[in-house]
C-alpha cells in the first residue's frame, strides 16, 4: 500500500494512526539512517515475510554529484551468464550464486516429495513442509540480493569510467518465451541492467546509446563497412569456410 501521511521524525518512521485506536502509536525504527530531505509518497510492501518501505526523497539537483568527463566510450555485449565490455568481463552468475541455485533445486525437490503422499498431493501445511518452504524463500531472496548488488556496482562502474555507453536493444520478453534459454536469461537480469543503467546515465549526464537489434553489427566490418553474406557469415559455430571462431572477425574485402 501507499501513504502520503507517513513521515520521518527523529530518524524513525511514523505512520498515520488508525481511527478509533486508543493504544499508544509507536514510531518504527529503520534499518538504515534516513536522509535529511523532504519525502514524498511512501510505498510499503511485503517480500517473503519481510516488510519494506520505499522512501522517495526530494533532493535538489545541485546536490547531485557531477561525474568527471573521461572521454572514453564502451559497448556492453550482453550474454547469458556474463557481460563483456571494454575493460573486461562481469560474471552475472558467480560461484556463490551457483551454490545457492543448487540449494534452491534441492529444496524444490524436497517440497515436491513432501506434498505427494501415495500419489496424492498432501502435507502442504505440515511443519516439515513449512520449514523447507522458508529455507527455499530465504535462498531465493539471497540470490536476488547478490545479483542486484552486482548490477548496481557494475552500472555505477560504467557511469564512472565512460561518457558513452552502448548496449543492444534486446527483445527480452520474446527471448524469455524460449524454454531452452529462459531460465539463464531470467537469472542474467537483462531488464534490470538496462533499467539501472538508464536512470544512472540520466542522473550523471552520461550518454546511453541503444543499438538497433536488427543492425548487422556481427557481420559488418568496422573498417570498410563490408557486410558478410552467404557462406562468409559468422554463426555461433564460427565460419566453417575459413575456420574462424564465433568471436573472430576477419575481413576478406580486397
Amino acid at each position: 500500500f501507499k501513504s502520503d501521511q507517513a513521515r520521518i521524525v527523529n530518524g524513525k518512521l511514523v505512520l498515520e494512526k488508525p481511527q478509533g485506536l486508543k493504544a499508544n502509536w509507536q514510531p518504527i525504527k529503520l534499518s538504515e539512517k534516513p536522509f535529511d530531505y523532504p519525502t514524498g509518497t511512501m510505498s510499503f510492501y511485503r517480500v517473503r515475510d519481510r516488510y519494506y518501505v520505499a522512501i522517495p526523497y526530494k533532493i535538489p539537483k545541485d546536490r547531485f554529484e557531477v561525474k568527471k568527463k573521461t572521454g572514453k566510450a564502451t559497448g556492453v555485449d550482453i550474454n547469458v551468464g556474463h557481460f563483456n565490455y571494454e575493460d573486461g568481463q562481469l560474471l552475472i552468475i558467480p560461484k556463490s550464486l551457483t551454490k545457492i541455485y543448487s540449494k534452491i533445486k534441492h529444496y524444490q525437490k524436497q517440497l515436491a516429495k513432501k506434498r505427494t503422499v501415495n500419489g496424492r498431493i498432501k502435507g502442504a501445511q505440515s511443519k516439515k513442509y513449512l520449514k523447507t518452504r522458508i529455507k527455499l524463500q530465504a535462498s531465493y531472496q539471497r540470490a536476488q540480493n547478490i545479483q542486484t548488488d552486482l548490477m548496481h556496482k557494475f552500472t555505477t562502474e560504467l557511469v564512472n569510467n565512460y561518457d558513452q555507453i552502448a548496449i543492444e536493444d534486446l527483445g527480452v520478453k520474446g527471448m524469455l518465451m524460449s524454454h531452452v534459454a529462459s531460465k539463464g536469461m531470467h537469472r542474467s537480469m537483462f531488464g534490470l541492467f538496462r533499467k539501472l543503467l538508464t536512470y544512472k546515465c540520466e542522473w550523471y549526464g552520461k550518454e546511453l546509446i541503444i543499438a538497433n537489434k536488427l543492425y548487422p553489427s556481427t557481420q559488418r566490418c568496422a573498417a570498410c563497412g563490408l557486410v558478410k553474406k552467404g557462406d562468409e557469415k559468422i554463426t555461433l559455430q564460427g565460419n566453417k569456410k575459413h575456420g574462424t571462431k564465433h568471436n573472430e572477425f576477419v575481413c576478406y574485402n580486397p
